[in-house]
């Protein structure tokens, strides 16, 4: 089968200065391609050119980057507009168009050309903060109910599907999360006298908020432990400079930004990882870490806090606290054990497997 995926985002920008990558084969849309790829599929994968990798790279399947236009109003980094999408899908040499989020002109092409061909897989969750949620709400309330309403669509958490639900009649009872490449990401049962953090260093992340949790915990718990902060961002020095404030630089070590093959052997080593947002979807590191046994502590803002409550893969509450890491240390081989248990319904393979089984029933009816 001939499968077309668009997906205009890459990787997360939280500016319309969208800084290039060196690659995509670290993000989330390449490793489902990839899984289309190994189960016999034709696929090609399509990203908006603010996103294409800085150096060449090789891919074994067909990556395409369309231009992005009238970018002062259609921002690549929030809501870009490919008009390539039309001439493609209606080529009618795909047989299934995937695209990413029913709040986007581009899905609404696609559909609107091919429309028995075409799923969105949706992940927001409540309507789209840009302008005061002027644009998402009259897009939900007014364009998909005229021109989308029977669109297939599959969301990523049931938050999600329990959103889109009330704007898109046709969407799929089944849910279909962010997933990984198994056999990148290799699982590990012993775990050292760490904590990680995998994230872009920027206010809504809260890492303030971790350096002053980890630091009761070294108090109170375990002064030997580490925490390993991966990302970089504008506050990465005030961050430095806070652990000083709170006389934890000896224990707090700063990475900088990592690729899968210098990440995972660390993330893979934690008691846990940590994460304080104010404000996330589905979490990519949130799943490569319970793909490589380490379990959560979490805010419950982000989607995954639901599926790591209900199958005990961590901790998740907004108020999470010293006690909290402690506990999760003293009973870290049963929660190791469950993020093992749960690692193979993350398995990229199973998704890919999933989005042809509701394409066909889907296109059969």
């Amino acid at each position: 089968m001939k499968i077309l995926v668009i997906n205009p985002i890459m990787y997360t920008s939280e500016t319309w200065q969208i800084k290039r990558a060196n690659s995509i084969k670290d993000t989330m849309m390449y490793d489902l391609c990839l899984a289309f790829h190994e189960l016999g599929h034709q696929v090609t994968l399509v990203g908006g050119e603010p996103y294409k990798p800085v150096c060449g790279e090789a891919y074994p399947f067909e990556v395409q980057w369309w231009k992005c236009v009238c970018q002062k109003i259609f921002l690549p980094h929030r809501i870009p507009f490919m008009p390539e999408t039309r001439r493609a899908v209606g080529t009618g040499e795909y047989d299934m168009i995937l695209t990413s989020e029913v709040f986007s002109i581009n899905s609404l092409l696609a559909y609107r050309v091919a429309p028995r061909k075409t799923l969105i897989w949706h992940e927001l969750a409540k309507h789209n903060a840009m302008m005061r949620r002027i644009p998402s709400r009259f897009w939900y309330r007014v364009v998909v109910r005229l021109l989308m309403r029977d669109v297939k669509v599959v969301a990523r958490s049931e938050q999600a599907r329990r959103f889109i639900g009330k704007y898109c009649r046709n969407t799929d009872a089944r849910i279909i999360d962010h997933g990984v490449n198994l056999c990148k990401f290799q699982a590990k049962k012993e775990k050292e006298n760490y904590f990680v953090v995998c994230s872009q260093l920027i206010a809504r992340k809260q890492i303030h908020g971790i350096l002053e949790k980890f630091c009761s915990y070294l108090k109170h718990y375990n002064p030997r432990c580490r925490l390993y902060v991966i990302g970089s961002g504008e506050l990465e020095e005030s961050l430095k400079n806070f652990s000083r404030e709170l006389m934890i630089e000896g224990q707090v070590f700063f990475t900088g930004k990592m690729n899968h093959s210098e990440l995972l052997p660390v993330l893979s080593g934690a008691k846990a990882l940590l994460v304080n947002t104010s404000k996330d979807n589905n979490m990519i590191s949130i799943v490569e870490a319970i793909a490589v046994g380490t379990p959560i502590v979490t805010t419950e803002v982000p989607l995954n806090a639901a599926y790591i409550r209900e199958y005990r893969l961590g901790i998740a509450r907004n108020a999470w606290d010293e006690n909290d890491l402690e506990e999760i240390v003293k009973n870290n081989a049963e929660y190791v054990k469950n993020c093992l248990n749960y690692r193979e319904m993350l398995s990229t393979r199973k998704k890919a497997g999933q989005f042809i089984e509701i394409y066909r029933e889907f296109a059969e009816k």
